[in-house]
């Protein structure tokens, strides 16, 4: 007959592992709704492309011929698809710095207190909350040659009047110029938020050494905020490589596909042209550029973020 106690931390170890057991089913239920939707609409999708790259895939018709890489070599060799790259690198190269430069600027001007600030904050914010298409079909008519308050204004000021929507030369910036308007509220408020948890004291420290408000900024607001900033700069690039909205609604890639980007172009074969398997390449193209841009960005501005407290 066993005399011996039985060891005291036996069944705390097995309600211990009980505990985690259920912990693991509680998450497993509540994560399973969205795992089951990111699963459906994002992994299956990309999945599905990087197949149908391979594929002469014709939408609506039931037979499918492998490939290889034959979708590529024809997409090296189109012109359009080259200049649909070179307008999407351009929209992100000037869209993206300037909008975050005017968001910063506004941003810091906010944080002074100045009167009327949540007057200003809902005036800057308000293009965010507009829908794309609705946004995209005002600028078209700001921009209207014949009727359109921005060319009565350059007419009324002297200056020569533009096609803006119709002219090769003037329709990119045109659409730069309206994303600007639209996403720079967005990245203000942002950058709003964590300009409140600069501490006060720092800059106080600053006026009485005599360093100007411009070093100020890139002393001490620039480096605490990097964290935010980096943040922004990667939202940013995701944004501006989904561009799709205002060009369909505002130019349909015209004129002379001056204003086609990649993801028009992705829309364009699928049911248009009615090629899944060169929509899908070019979508594993587009997916391959954002990550190597999102790559760049996290070894480049990522080892220069300052965390506070560290």
């Amino acid at each position: 007959m066993n005399l011996l106690p039985a060891k005291p931390y036996a069944s705390t170890h097995a309600l211990w592992r009980r505990g985690r057991r259920r912990e693991l089913a509680t998450a497993v239920v509540m994560l399973a709704p969205s795992l089951l939707f990111l699963c459906a609409f994002t992994y299956w999708p990309i999945l599905r492309s990087v197949v149908y790259g391979l594929f002469d895939v014709q939408l609506g018709s039931p037979e499918i011929y492998f490939v290889g890489l034959e979708n590529y070599v024809r997409l090296w060799h189109d012109a359009l698809f080259w200049k649909s790259l070179r307008n999407t690198v351009v929209y992100m190269v000037v869209t993206v710095p300037t909008s975050i430069t005017l968001a910063l600027m506004l941003a810091v001007a906010l944080d002074r207190g100045l009167r009327g600030t949540a007057l200003y904050r809902s005036a800057f914010f308000y293009p965010v909350m507009i829908p794309s298409v609705a946004a995209g079909m005002v600028w078209v008519f700001l921009y209207a040659p014949g009727y359109g308050p921005i060319n009565s204004l350059m007419g009324f000021l002297g200056l020569p009047k533009l096609e803006w929507l119709y002219d090769p030369r003037w329709a990119l910036p045109a659409i730069i110029f309206m994303s600007v308007w639209k996403y720079a509220g967005y990245f203000m408020l942002i950058l709003l938020a964590a300009l409140q948890l600069v501490p006060r004291d720092l800059y106080e420290a600053a006026r009485l050494d005599g360093v100007s408000g411009f070093r100020q900024l890139l002393h001490i607001t620039v480096p605490l905020i990097s964290p935010t900033l980096y943040f922004v700069v990667v939202i940013g690039v995701l944004h501006s490589y989904q561009i799709f909205d205002y060009v369909f609604v505002m130019t349909q890639g015209g004129p002379a596909d001056a204003t086609n980007v990649l993801t028009f172009y992705i829309y364009q074969n699928a049911f248009q042209f009615r090629d899944i398997g060169s929509a899908s390449a070019i979508a594993n193209i587009l997916l391959l550029v954002v990550g190597g841009l999102i790559g760049i960005v996290a070894l480049t501005l990522g080892r220069r973020v300052h965390y506070m407290g560290r």
